[in-house]
C-alpha cells in the first residue's frame, strides 16, 4: 500500500470508529441497538487505528467496565422496579414486549409501552386492576431509572475517549 491509501484507509477506519460511537449514543435510548457495545467498538477500534498510542489499552479496558456495568445496571434497575411493586413474570414480559414495541412506535411509544406491557401482563395474571397500575408504573420507572444512568455510562465512555484522544 501507499502511503496515500494508507491514509485513506485510516480515514475511512476513523469515520467508522466515530459512526459507531454516535450509533451506540443513540443505542442507549433505543433497546433494539446495543448502544454501550457500540461505543466500545468505536473506541477499540480507534485505539488500534493510532496504535493505542494515544488511546491506550487501559481507556479500552476501562470502556469495556463500563459496558458491563451498563448491562448490569440496565436489568438490576427494570427488575428491582417490578419485584419492589411485586410484579408477576407476566408484567415482567409485558413491559420487554412493551420497550420492544416501543422501538417501532416513535418516542411516545418508547417512553409508555414498557408501562403499558407491565400492567397489561399484571392485569393478565391477577385479573387486579390497582395492582396492574402499580406494578407497571414501578416497573416503567425502573426501566427509566435504567436508560438514565446507562445514558450517564454512555457519555461517561465518550468523555473518557475524547479526553484520551485530546490529551
Amino acid at each position: 500500500m501507499t502511503k496515500d491509501s494508507e491514509g485513506a484507509m485510516d480515514m475511512l477506519l476513523w469515520v467508522v470508529a466515530v459512526a459507531m460511537i454516535v450509533i451506540g449514543v443513540a443505542g442507549t435510548v433505543l433497546p433494539a441497538l446495543p448502544g454501550t457495545v457500540f461505543i466500545l467498538g468505536g473506541i477499540a477500534l480507534a485505539a488500534w487505528i493510532d496504535g493505542f498510542a494515544r488511546i491506550s489499552g487501559w481507556t479500552v479496558g476501562i470502556a469495556a467496565a463500563l459496558t458491563a456495568l451498563a448491562f448490569v445496571v440496565e436489568y438490576v434497575a427494570a427488575a428491582l422496579g417490578a419485584k419492589k411493586a411485586g410484579a408477576s413474570p407476566l408484567a415482567i414480559v409485558g413491559a420487554a414486549i412493551g420497550t420492544v414495541a416501543g422501538v417501532f412506535a416513535g418516542l411516545v411509544g418508547l417512553l409508555f409501552l414498557p408501562l403499558a406491557g407491565a400492567a397489561l401482563g399484571e392485569f393478565v395474571a391477577l385479573r387486579d386492576l390497582r395492582r396492574a397500575g402499580r406494578v407497571g408504573v414501578a416497573t416503567w420507572l425502573g426501566l427509566l431509572l435504567g436508560t438514565a444512568v446507562k445514558v450517564a455510562i454512555a457519555f461517561t465512555m465518550v468523555g473518557i475517549f475524547v479526553v484520551a484522544l485530546v490529551f
